[in-house]
């Protein structure tokens, strides 16, 4: 390295030599400094010498930013250092590491004192989003969601979620007296929903406690508080279920429903004993009228087969054919029904009875008991889970076998409703339609 005494008119000077990539020139006044010249034309002070018998070299700066008297001076408390045996290097990694440590607690901080519940809400459910079913996503957005937008279907606007009142709260504000007292406002207008409110929140509360950031403010669960389950009270079992004198006046009143989708749906609902959003979710290509089954994307199985019976063949083949969607319709988002539970509310006020959704899954099985049909076909066509030894591991029944109970339960549903059955040929399909034709093609 050619050493001259730096100044201002040799470093503007100094050209990186023909045919190399960079080129060095050391300062004679101060040991260890020196200037890369590279062959574009860049320049830099360095600092360069010997420790432990090895060459260190460390950029200084541009001379642009610096004036030479400054890296001169820098270069000398580089040399105290290397004297010394200190690796600078190593200093500079540390004074470095701790700037971002320091970075990262002041992030930290401002955390503490700004991020509200609603701030973070959104980053939860992106990141668990992936292991969410549509049903659960769908509960999480509600539960939050600012309310006063307009309906499809009303002119009413969306209400607050159960969870927005805690929206602008600061997760470090969060505590159990908080909680409680948002359960206690809660439980006097919707306490089922805001019993299902108070778990998200509980579990949003520990994915806090895992994440890099959040895990400083959240120590611990606010949602845990028992003072806020008990404001919220118990949820009480539901126990509707058609009885057999009830099924002509329920019958009657869905067949009246206008929306043709929404009758076929609650009829098959009834006599598939399905979950309501598994059948609501059911895709043309599920349906196998050739050989009458229905592939059901099951919650616990995963996928599950059952035999599509004749009245059910019947009710799918005369639905129209607007998108993939069994159940279709055209204003819901997902391009399947959403909400017929309204339209069932008020076919059962006009029969005079009071059923949920969920009461016809239940009403399948207590029928079932009519036919003497054996639990377990029972349990197997509506996706329950195998219980006992026998069931889960002996028991491997074929589909013709449900098939044979699952005609009989629907045929005698049919006649205790006074409902014409379907003609059917020796396998029991029911008799093909034209829609059921294209289905099979």
């Amino acid at each position: 390295m050619k050493r001259e005494n730096f100044t201002a008119e040799r470093v503007a000077g100094f050209k990186c030599q023909p045919g190399k990539k960079q080129s060095f020139y050391g300062d004679a006044k101060t040991p260890g400094l020196g200037l890369r010249v590279t062959a574009a034309g860049s320049k830099s002070y360095i600092f360069e010498t010997k420790l432990n018998n090895k060459t260190i070299r460390i950029t200084i700066g541009d001379p642009r930013n610096w004036k030479i008297g400054d890296a001169q001076a820098e270069a000398s408390r580089l040399k105290v250092m290397t004297d010394q045996g200190i690796d600078p290097r190593q200093v500079i990694a540390e004074a470095i590491a701790a700037k971002e440590a320091e970075a990262a607690a002041q992030s930290a901080r401002e955390a503490r004192e700004t991020v509200t519940l609603g701030m973070a809400w959104p980053e939860y459910i992106a990141a668990r989003k992936p292991l969410w079913s549509a049903l659960h996503l769908r509960d999480h957005e509600q539960v939050m969601q600012a309310g006063g937008e307009k309906r499809a279907r009303s002119r009413k606007l969306t209400e607050p979620g159960n969870l927005a009142s805690l929206a602008a709260v600061r997760l470090v504000d969060l505590t159990p007296e908080r909680v409680t007292e948002w359960a206690k406002a809660e439980a006097v207008t919707r306490p089922t929903r805001s019993r299902l409110a108070l778990r998200l929140l509980r579990a949003f509360l520990f994915w806090c406690a895992r994440h890099p950031t959040y895990k400083a403010i959240v120590t611990s669960n606010a949602a845990q508080s028992k003072d806020a389950r008990e404001s919220l009270g118990k949820a009480k079992a539901k126990h509707d279920v058609l009885q057999r004198e009830q099924l002509p006046a329920w019958f009657a009143a869905v067949k009246q429903i206008g929306n043709p989708v929404i009758s076929a749906y609650l009829q098959a609902l009834l006599l598939t004993g399905a979950r309501r959003n598994e059948l609501a979710a059911l895709r043309w290509a599920d349906v196998d009228f050739q050989w009458n089954s229905l592939t059901i994307r099951d919650k616990v199985e995963g996928l599950r087969v059952i035999p599509l019976t004749p009245y059910v063949a019947q009710l799918l083949a005369a639905l129209p054919r607007r998108n993939g969607f069994v159940f279709s319709s055209p204003t819901a988002a997902s391009g399947c029904i959403a909400d017929p539970s309204i339209a069932h509310r008020k076919a059962c006020a006009v029969a005079g009875l009071d059923m949920t959704l969920h009461g016809l899954r239940r009403s399948f099985a207590t029928l079932s008991e009519w036919i003497e049909m054996p639990a377990g076909i029972a349990a197997q066509i509506q996706g329950h889970k195998p219980q006992g030894v026998r069931e889960q591991n002996y028991i491997r029944r074929p589909l013709d076998l449900l098939r044979m109970w699952h005609v009989k339960i629907e045929a005698w549903i049919l006649e205790q409703a006074g409902i014409p059955q379907p003609a059917e040929n020796t396998r029991g399909l029911a008799l093909v339609t034209d829609n059921s034709k294209k289905a099979i093609l």
